[in-house]
């Protein structure tokens, strides 16, 4: 919008500049013409005034004394008479010229003070003009960087979208990967956990039957929701699988129910990740931990220690990323926890 002011102001000032700038050499060509003819009516002036002279005319008031030499001078009434009216018509003459002449001074001592005034007119507008420009190429540079700077964050986003679609990808062949690892095995539909039935512990039983009875993995602050947009400013560019929970860094990360640990390593996008198998094809994700406390193939129960919080998914802030899924596809946590 400013710019557009700006532009506007400049071609309104410009034409103005080109009015002026007309009228000038309007009142130069008037000046020249008027010069021009000024040298003519001094030329003419000086050839009257001569051939007053050669006359014996003498320049004074109101002729008298060229009246009072023709009539001492003898001639014959006639040629005296001739003599007076040509003397007479040359006075006349000369002095419609010199007033004439005189008009024409005026005219033109005017049209200096006109060309004058234009011209600083003129001087005025330009620089405005100039001034108005310089506005204007501020306003185009500060909109160059403002869009360079818009074309930066498009590509960083573009390129964040990128990496985040990227990283799901992924976790998501892993999953595929382990899943059919999973199926291939024995008994693969039901996942029975030793130390979880020798400890006593009701909590051995099919994965399914613990829907509303989970504890969340880590004590914090759920700072983000499954299906929350993620990407720079939260453009809503791809949707969160899991829920991240901002815990103090080192803060032990617990089981959630019993299980086997089927993966166990650092993965891009992830940083620490540990995945336990549930059976009946569940499993829990656990990321961005500091530290890895199992392996893959250790068997787990309840609450067991698995890793602890840190920041290695690269997250800004410390804390645990969870997901749940089943035959690959992640759901919503927070449908299965409980949180108090």
């Amino acid at each position: 919008m400013a710019i557009s002011d700006a532009n506007r102001a400049l071609v309104a000032l410009e034409s103005q500049a080109r009015a002026a700038r007309t009228a000038l050499e309007g009142i130069a060509a008037e000046r020249a013409a008027l010069e021009k003819s000024l040298e003519s009516e001094r030329a003419a002036l000086g050839r009257l005034l001569a051939a007053r002279a050669l006359s014996g005319g003498v320049s004074g008031g109101a002729g008298a004394p060229d009246v009072i030499r023709v009539a001492l001078s003898g001639e014959s009434l006639a040629d005296a008479a001739r003599r007076l009216y040509y003397l007479g018509y040359v006075s006349r003459a000369s002095a419609q010229m010199i007033g004439e002449h005189r008009a024409s001074l005026e005219a033109l001592a005017r049209l200096r003070l006109a060309s004058e005034d234009k011209a600083r007119e003129l001087a005025a507008l330009e620089s405005r003009a100039r001034a108005d420009r310089e506005t204007l190429l501020k306003e185009r540079r500060e909109r160059r960087r403002l869009f360079e700077r818009i074309a930066a964050e498009v590509r960083s986003t573009r390129r964040e979208i990128r990496t985040l679609l990227a990283d799901e990808m992924r976790l998501s062949r892993l999953v595929e990967e382990i899943g059919k690892v999973l199926t291939a095995r024995p008994g693969a539909g039901y996942l029975r956990v030793e130390r979880a039935a020798q400890s006593g512990q009701d909590d051995s039983g099919p994965f399914s039957r613990l829907k509303g009875r989970l504890r969340l993995p880590v004590r914090g602050e759920l700072v983000s929701r499954f299906g929350a947009p993620r990407g720079v400013g939260d453009s809503g560019a791809t949707s969160s699988k899991g829920v991240f929970i901002r815990a103090t860094e080192g803060e032990t990360v617990r089981a959630v129910a019993p299980g086997r640990v089927v993966y166990a390593d650092w993965m891009r996008g992830f940083g620490n990740l540990l995945i336990v198998d549930h059976g009946e094809n569940f499993l829990t994700i656990y990321g961005n931990n500091e530290s890895l406390l199992k392996q893959t193939g250790d068997v787990v129960t309840l609450g067991d220690a698995l890793a602890t919080v840190g920041t290695s998914g690269g997250n800004e802030e410390t804390g645990l990323y969870f997901e749940l899924r089943h035959e690959g596809k992640p759901f919503d946590p927070l449908g299965w926890v409980k949180l108090k």
